[in-house]
């Protein structure tokens, strides 16, 4: 058992909560039924991962799993997306409609579940059910307090009204994404999906792979990337039946070797604690407060920290047809951006596959829950010396008329 571990099967069941006892045990739930007590009491080391803490004696170390800043909440296993207005040609927009006199979101939820839809909107007494598309996008949200009429089943919950609809989404998967397969002619460009370690590069290719249908390939090989479903993993990156090819070279001899790329750069504060926690922690996982705390962390962003800069630039100077994309962008604003990386790989952008990719958008390799460090690993040494880092990759941007690096980047 290991923290991540649990948060990681608790959050693939839906569950809000993950919570560890006794250095080896695992619980999932939606609420907390109990008191705070001291953290001194949960005292266990955790049996996979020493140095951390899987609860004590009765006693539950509590991890909340849906991230704050994803402004998401939960109802059960629905996800909110939010009010929206009705849309114009409803039964067009959300083809199951059911009348309830004791309308709850629970009620709702139930029913487009069963009717296997992935969106339940709330609207008064009627409950709609259906997809994302161009009628329906979910892209416009309205003030919640529009669809505040209060559920006549349920004093606490909101049902919306006939004209602004509260929506959930259910757990019911949105297949109209889902199938891939490898191209079906030789491609005759070799595209990079480029990026620094840590950048979200697996997180890029799930995206591409939704919104293309066709596979991604790679530069490496890495069985548990393919035993997740990628399947261009064990293809020769030069075979030509992927999409696109992830790389995190910054050779010259290397970047010449493709035709186009899609650059993908990140925060390096972020990108390099992201990266940290691959090596290790794995994909999903976390590195101990032992790694922090000891002398890998400072030895890694001693080498690692140079290295985001050089990629950036390195592609910028020797990369044909390079579109930048900004990973706090695609994060933002994913139809838009991902609309601009499928444009450049040569395939038609489809609206609609590209809303059921906005609702399949997190893929089996997003770290679940608020894993956070008690302190800032950055030292003041570091900080100055990663500030240097972006000022001369803002300044590469910029030179050539593209949009330098979010404000977000500074300062610590």
């Amino acid at each position: 058992m290991t923290v991540f571990r649990c948060q990681d099967n608790c959050a693939e069941r839906g569950y809000l909560y993950a919570g560890l006892e006794f250095g080896a045990e695992c619980y999932c739930g939606h609420k907390i039924q109990a008191a705070n007590v001291s953290e001194a009491e949960c005292d266990m080391d955790c049996k996979g991962e020493r140095g951390s803490v899987c609860g004590g004696a009765n006693r539950l170390s509590v991890y909340r799993l849906q991230l704050a800043q994803e402004s998401a909440r939960r109802y059960g296993s629905a996800v909110f997306r939010g009010c929206f207005r009705r849309p114009d040609n409803l039964s067009l927009a959300l083809p199951v409609t059911a009348a309830m006199p004791n309308m709850s979101v629970d009620k709702c939820v139930d029913l487009c579940t069963e009717k296997e839809y992935p969106l339940a909107a709330l609207a008064g007494t009627a409950c709609h059910c259906g997809f994302p598309t161009t009628r329906f996008p979910l892209h416009e949200r309205e003030d919640e307090q529009l669809c505040a009429q209060k559920c006549s089943a349920e004093e606490f919950e909101s049902c919306g009204t006939p004209s602004y609809f509260i929506v959930y989404q259910t757990q019911v998967q949105d297949n109209r994404c889902m199938d891939r397969r490898f191209l079906p002619a030789k491609s005759r460009q070799l595209v990079a999906l480029a990026s620094f370690p840590g950048a979200g590069n697996t997180w890029a290719r799930h995206l591409i792979e939704l919104a293309t249908g066709f596979y991604t390939g790679s530069y490496y090989f890495d069985g548990s990337l393919y035993n997740k479903g990628f399947k261009g993993e064990r293809d020769h990156w030069r075979s030509g039946r992927t999409i696109c090819i992830k790389t995190h070279e910054s050779g010259q001899k290397e970047i010449e070797a493709f035709d186009a790329a899609i650059l993908l750069i990140r925060n390096p504060y972020k990108a390099l604690m992201a990266e940290f926690n691959r090596k290790y922690g794995g994909h999903i996982g976390f590195a101990a407060h032992t790694h922090w705390k000891g002398k890998e962390w400072p030895e890694f962003v001693r080498n690692y920290a140079p290295w985001w800069a050089t990629h950036t630039l390195d592609w910028l100077r020797f990369g044909k047809k390079v579109l930048v994309v900004h990973f706090e962008d695609l994060k933002r604003d994913l139809f838009v951006q991902l609309g601009r990386m499928v444009g450049l790989l040569g395939v038609a952008v489809r609206e609609d596959r590209l809303l059921c990719v906005e609702s399949q958008k997190d893929g089996n390799f997003k770290r679940s829950g608020l894993r956070k460090l008690e302190y800032d690993p950055y030292t003041a040494d570091m900080q100055r010396t990663i500030s240097a880092y972006i000022k001369t990759v803002d300044a590469a941007l910029r030179g050539r008329n593209l949009t330098g690096v979010p404000d977000d980047y500074y300062p610590r």
